[in-house]
């Protein structure tokens, strides 16, 4: 059975289509990262992607609706397809572990002009600020697991925001990244996991009171 995003609600490719027409998906979204990597977002066109793709341009518009409906769907596949959470043994290997994977996924040759592209179309348009808000939250809630069995172990407060110990981790890579322009190292990915693991220990993540 084909599934199809008919809810006028639903942003258009936000349906994981099933059975035949998952070769279909694949192939647009391959057309739409190799996309990205070559002209960016601004250049992004449904007739560009269906050509390279193989795929009739009706489909594509039915199906996607907008360059905004392809990158949402993009951003759902590469969230699902995303390396697992490590589980080291202990939360200082985890987090590293995080940092790194964050630090490999932004120095790659084709995914980081994938992200520097949809972080730049999300400065100005709503749909891919969502769509980018949904990768980043699905890869904050697979990596939790790490910072929540720290806790059960004793090694972080038991009050600790799992999900804010990540984000910490995480985030000065990506201003380094989109902000800043500056290089990414192992170094800056070991200290941005060093820092976080600190500040976690000394409680400044610890659940806010007023939220409780």
């Amino acid at each position: 059975m084909t599934h199809l995003n008919t809810d006028p609600q639903v942003p258009p490719g936000t349906l994981r289509p099933g059975g035949r027409t998952a070769k279909v998906r694949a192939a647009v979204l391959a057309a739409t990262q190799e996309a990205l990597v070559g002209q960016g977002f601004q250049d992004l066109t449904m007739d560009r992607v269906a050509a390279a793709a193989g795929v009739g341009k009706t489909t594509v518009y039915r199906r996607w609706g907008s360059p905004i409906g392809l990158v949402t769907d993009l951003l759902r596949d590469m969230a699902e397809q995303s390396v697992p959470a490590a589980d080291t043994g202990t939360v200082e290997g985890d987090l590293r572990a995080n940092a790194n994977l964050v630090l490999e996924t932004l120095t790659d040759p084709r995914m980081g002009p994938v992200f520097r592209a949809v972080i730049a179309a999300a400065t100005c348009d709503t749909q891919c600020a969502i769509a980018l808000n949904g990768f980043y939250a699905a890869r904050v809630r697979a990596w939790t697991p790490c910072v929540e069995r720290a806790v059960a172990r004793g090694e972080l407060p038991a009050d600790t925001v799992a999900a804010e110990v990540i984000r910490a981790v995480s985030s000065p890579l990506y201003y380094r990244f989109a902000i800043s322009h500056e290089p990414l190292r192992t170094a800056d990915a070991d200290r941005a996991a060093t820092a976080a693991l600190a500040a976690a220990r000394a409680g400044a993540y610890a659940a806010d009171p007023e939220a409780r």
